[in-house]
């Protein structure tokens, strides 16, 4: 069911708004509308809830990072290498 809200912002913004709609082909209420469920949906998300795409699964490498690996010494070590 629909309801009707209104909404009091700078009119600036509701100019631009209006013309982003526009060139999208839809309606401003329905892009507020659209930008306020994801407000809602993301308090609901996990990290255990998202659901990684077969893409960046394929983009994985297997290599095993050691948990205190130390990334500025190895950066550091990578560019005294590389430079010498």
């Amino acid at each position: 069911m629909d309801a009707k809200l209104t909404l009091k912002l700078d009119k600036y913004v509701i100019d631009k708004a209006k013309e982003y709609a526009a060139s999208n082909k839809r309606s401003l209420s329905r892009i507020i509308e659209s930008y306020l469920k994801t407000l809602i949906e993301k308090e609901k998300l996990q990290a255990d809830d998202i659901e990684i795409s077969p893409f960046v699964k394929s983009m994985r490498t297997g290599v095993q990072i050691p948990a205190d690996y130390d990334y500025k010494k190895g950066y550091g070590d990578y560019l005294a290498e590389k430079y010498k």
